[in-house]
């Protein structure tokens, strides 16, 4: 889905509360943009599981920031390497209890550039890792106004002062702008239709006294 609708407020706000003391939402992964040939805007993948309100995830979200983790195909497109979509798979098996998967191959473009499972997680138990992913309890998110965005919780790794990328910097900018686009969006239609209710009585009143 749309980045705003891990943010926006008002009904998406309550319906994303709703899902959440429900004990269906399980994991929440950003990915960066140009992944859909349709959509070149960054989303958000959300992952439900009903079945985790028996299980002591009940209280619990993950969530996995892979804005930072792709492969280039061309220009305008991006996509995730075999070897990337396991080692997210990866950290989710983890933060279940689940035994990891090692079955993608390496990839024979760019050898040795996608994220390590073993180095991230050297004793393959599940731990947040700044930037990457983090687990925040109902608490938590409730703080963050009911927020599944992943960037409000994983924060970001330690990064040399030269190491800074405009371009990143740019993107959470736009997705920010979106996510502010959709609240004015919604509060723009909210006050058309106070004002059509005022004009419709305002109506109705002046038809009485005549």
């Amino acid at each position: 889905m749309a980045n705003s609708a891990a943010d926006a407020r008002q009904s998406e706000m309550e319906i994303r509360k709703k899902l959440l003391q429900a004990h269906a939402v399980d994991v929440m992964i950003a990915i960066g943009p140009n992944f859909f040939y349709t959509v070149t805007l960054p989303c958000t993948l959300w992952f439900f599981d009903k079945g985790k309100a028996k299980t002591d995830r009940k209280d619990k979200v993950l969530f996995i920031d892979a804005r930072h983790i792709y492969r280039q195909v061309d220009r305008a497109h991006r996509k995730f390497s075999p070897k990337q979509v396991e080692f997210i798979a990866n950290i989710v098996r983890l933060y279940r209890g689940e035994k990891p998967e090692f079955v993608a191959g390496e990839d024979e473009e760019v050898p040795g550039t996608d994220p390590d499972l073993k180095e991230t997680f050297p004793k393959l138990k599940y731990a947040d890792v700044a930037g990457l992913c983090k687990v925040a309890t109902l608490g938590e998110i409730e703080e963050q106004g009911w927020s599944l965005n992943p960037g409000r919780y994983v924060g970001v790794a330690d990064k040399a002062a030269d190491d800074f990328i405009f371009a990143e910097r740019l993107e959470e900018l736009n997705e920010e702008l979106e996510v502010l686009n959709s609240e004015a969006g919604e509060l723009e239609k909210r006050i058309a239709n106070n004002v059509a209710k005022l004009l419709e009585t305002h109506s109705h009143g002046s038809g009485d006294s005549d």
